[in-house]
């Protein structure tokens, strides 16, 4: 399976490009679209009737379900949630409920199987984050998974016929939102950002994958080995190690802070 995700500035183009993805004949479970918002835009029903099989018990926070449409916007099978570190997310279709999942369940079992599920289907790992951000900015998410390239380049095609960032665009813009503060810190600490940046960038996401979310360095240190050696493989002679665990534990902190304004903000609401 090949990934293809586009964010959006309008839900409506967002569902736009879903009703024309759905349209060329894209399986419902392979399409997933991502809204930011509260839950007044769909009304809500007993989680009950909103699950499919493991995916309401998975969510994390407030759950229910929008029956079949938010704003006047069709987008079939919805459920809302409110997810740590993001906020309220309406999901549509069948793989977007799968992935709401793994957004809510966080690092729990039930998020590491959705998430191997999800994995095996062609979805990388190190775009979750991304896809958070996005929504966390209001910015609206589209994720389709084709069978092959060619299905993939179609799929692109439709996507380009709206305003779409790409997720390496997003990705880059969302590092450019935190790079100043991140180097003062790093320089401040008596470290040379121009010089590691690279490393601790790496280390900084590496915290922010669903795996290790959470999770303290020492937890995950056989888990970033190969991360480590890449990047040492790639730079020989650079000192790797140190601003990659220096980054980590940025970005864990970073994670930690998200959640807990999200879940301030949640109990102000």
């Amino acid at each position: 399976m090949k990934t293809v995700a586009g964010v959006f500035t309008s839900s409506a183009e967002a569902q736009e490009v879903a009703r024309k993805l759905r349209a060329m004949g894209l399986p419902e479970d392979k399409l997933a679209v991502l809204l930011p918002g509260d839950f007044e835009t769909g009304a809500k029903v007993p989680v009950t009737a909103a699950e499919q099989p493991g995916i309401a018990k998975a969510l994390g926070g407030t759950v229910g379900a929008a029956a079949g449409a938010a704003g006047g916007m069709e987008l079939g099978m919805a459920l809302t949630a409110v997810i740590a570190g993001v906020g309220p997310v309406l999901a549509g279709g069948v793989l977007g409920g799968v992935l709401l999942g793994v957004l809510g369940a966080g690092m729990g079992v039930a998020a590491g199987a959705k998430l191997e599920a999800l994995l095996s289907e062609g979805l990388p790992e190190d775009e979750i984050y991304v896809y958070e951000d996005a929504l966390r900015q209001g910015r609206c998410v589209v994720i389709a998974l084709a069978a092959d390239d060619r299905g993939a380049e179609a799929i692109r095609g439709v996507m380009r016929q709206h305003e779409v960032e790409t997720i390496d665009a997003a990705r880059e813009r969302w590092w450019i939102g935190l790079r100043d503060a991140e180097k003062e810190h790093y320089d401040g600490s008596g470290g040379t950002f121009q010089r590691d940046e690279i490393f601790y960038r790496r280390g900084f996401q590496a915290a922010l994958q669903a795996r290790t979310r959470g999770k303290e360095y020492d937890q995950v240190l056989n888990e970033m080995a190969q991360d480590i050696e890449d990047l040492q493989r790639q730079y020989p002679g650079s000192e790797v190690e140190e601003p990659f665990r220096r980054g980590y534990e940025r970005g864990r902190a970073h994670f930690e802070a998200s959640r807990a304004q999200a879940t301030s903000q949640t109990i102000r609401h």
